[in-house]
């Protein structure tokens, strides 16, 4: 018996010095673990801190249904993109936008977007002015610059050169479009198929010379586009001698879809993209007018004989025989129709579906509202021979007044309010897309 307790007794202290060691360990990384929540603590403290001190040091980014980006998601950005290496910013994957300085939103009445007016001259800025061509007239240097809140248009000179002041607006507002462009592609577009296709390219037009691709969007500057695109391939020596049949229709200019894959993909990754987009209502009324009410025996027999023939009620045979005379409601009524007569064409087809911005990254986005500066600013950035710039006559229909929203709003009071609501819902992406306001007071 008393073998037993005795044995009992030495059992026990064994099992003590076998325990001992694991409630030491315990102690340990309980120690350590208390020791790292502390310092993480901390840091989160000072992460607070310095969020409230720049809360209260920057402005408010409007929100709104064109802009569609709130402040948490401004704040939350970290800035983890790389200086540019040259005057564009460095190409990326479809999706991986740089990205740009916070700051404050005004409307542009010329354009009817929020574009960014930015008072911080970012490291990537800096370097773009250096590398950037010569600039002529240019006497302050770019902190006071950059201060200045003079125009856009005012700061151009009357030779086309502008200085450091104008090229960080240019650049703060094309950083914001792509900005833009990859909020609504990911809240619209992101279950899209990244594989690009020959399809996805037939719009996109090529000069190797000068490394770039040029998506067109018709009746957003197109036709003068396509001019500058000749003089920069070497196919003319001026834009005022290309006649507008030579233009698009004489194949001058090489098309991406012309290339197999490898070339297509490699242009893609390594070439500067451009595009360039118009307001969508103001763009479909100049595409109406240039189609359906001047000459064109081609539109008015491919598309104003079915038009007419579905939507006019007791059409004359002159009329269903020519197809001329379209009326615009009728054209929004082809527009609107899910079982159309004959098919789009790509005068009014939306500009986010000829493009595919959300597959194709684009470095530029330009719009028609600015196309003068913009334009010449991109001819500046691929260093484009200093005195060629983009033409802006009006070769077809000289006679006709230009499409303005005032002209458009005339046209959509012939319309009722519902179908305007459907043909605003119709351009809804671009809109978004591309940061347009909505053009009449009763959308919703």
């Amino acid at each position: 018996m008393l073998w037993m307790k005795w044995k009992m007794v030495v059992d026990s202290l064994r099992g003590r010095r076998r325990r001992l060691p694991c409630f030491l360990w315990f102690l340990l990384l309980f120690t350590a673990g208390s020791l790292v929540l502390f310092i993480h603590r901390q840091d989160l403290s000072e992460m607070v801190q310095q969020q409230g001190s720049g809360m209260m040091l920057e402005s408010t980014p409007q929100q709104s249904r064109e802009t569609l980006s709130t402040l948490d998601r401004e704040r939350g950005k970290s800035d983890n993109h790389q200086t540019a290496e040259g005057v564009l910013p460095s190409l990326v994957p479809p999706m991986q936008f740089p990205h740009f300085e916070n700051s404050r939103q005004t409307a542009t009445p010329g354009s009817r977007e929020q574009d960014i007016n930015s008072h911080h001259v970012s490291k990537r800025q800096r370097k773009l002015l250096k590398t950037s061509p010569p600039i002529r007239h240019a006497t302050n240097n770019v902190s006071s610059s950059s201060s200045s809140s003079s125009s856009l248009h005012s700061s151009f000179s009357a030779s086309g050169s502008f200085g450091p002041e104008s090229w960080i607006k240019l650049t703060n507002t094309l950083e914001a479009r792509q900005k833009l462009m990859k909020e609504m592609c990911a809240k619209y577009k992101s279950s899209i198929s990244r594989t690009i296709t020959h399809h996805h390219v037939k719009y996109l037009y090529v000069v190797d010379k000068y490394k770039l691709l040029y998506c067109q969007v018709p009746k957003a500057g197109c036709s003068n586009w396509k001019r500058t695109l000749m003089v920069l391939a070497g196919q003319a020596s001026n834009t005022q001698s290309i006649k507008h049949d030579t233009v698009h229709y004489d194949n001058h200019l090489k098309k991406l879809d012309s290339f197999d894959q490898q070339g297509l993909m490699h242009r893609l990754k390594t070439y500067t993209k451009v595009m360039f987009v118009r307001e969508p209502l103001e763009r479909m009324v100049s595409a109406y007018r240039d189609k359906f009410e001047n000459p064109n025996d081609h539109y008015h027999s491919l598309f104003g004989k079915p038009i007419i023939s579905k939507y006019r009620a007791n059409a004359s045979s002159e009329a269903l025989r020519t197809g001329n005379g379209v009326t615009f409601k009728e054209f929004v009524q082809y527009l609107l129709d899910g079982h159309r007569p004959v098919g789009m064409d790509i005068h009014w087809e939306q500009a986010n579906q000829l493009c595919n911005p959300c597959l194709i990254y684009y470095d530029f986005i330009g719009k028609f509202e600015n196309m003068e500066e913009e334009s010449n600013f991109l001819l500046r950035l691929i260093r484009a021979p200093h005195n060629l710039k983009l033409p802006n006559f009006k070769d077809r229909n000289p006679s006709d007044k230009r499409t303005s929203m005032q002209l458009t709003q005339n046209y959509f009071s012939q319309v009722s309010m519902l179908e305007r609501q459907r043909v605003y819902d119709f351009y809804y992406m671009d809109y978004q897309m591309f940061n347009y306001s909505k053009p009449f007071k009763d959308l919703y």
